[in-house]
């Protein structure tokens, strides 16, 4: 949203905005870095961002053992899938575009 206050009136809006919109993006259609560490030769810890490690944060934490014991009660894998699967990474891109046009309009 940037880096100036921004009036409480507004709270209710942009929270529902990134509920609706930004968050459901983020975790299920665009992909991230994740790190891999690596020791070089003189011990020290190296971070390395391989290709086969980016992924959206749904597909990461679909990658660890026995995931769905660490979902909240109420929330199924089938829920989630359904969520990915939804609409493609564009539409949901266009989806953020649009609610984010929406928002500052409002303002």
């Amino acid at each position: 949203m940037g880096y100036s206050h921004i009036p409480q009136k507004y709270a209710t809006v942009i929270n529902r905005f990134y509920t609706e919109a930004l968050n459901p993006y983020l975790n299920f259609h665009r992909p991230c870095y994740f790190a891999v560490d690596e020791m070089d030769a003189k011990g020290k810890i190296r971070k390395t961002y391989p290709h086969d490690q980016i992924m959206t944060p749904w597909e990461r934490f679909k990658s660890i053992p026995h995931y769905a014991q660490y979902l909240k009660p109420g929330i199924t894998t089938q829920i989630l899938e359904h969520q990915a699967t939804a609409m493609s990474d564009n539409d949901a891109a266009s989806k953020v575009q649009k609610a984010r046009k929406r928002l500052f309009q409002s303002f």
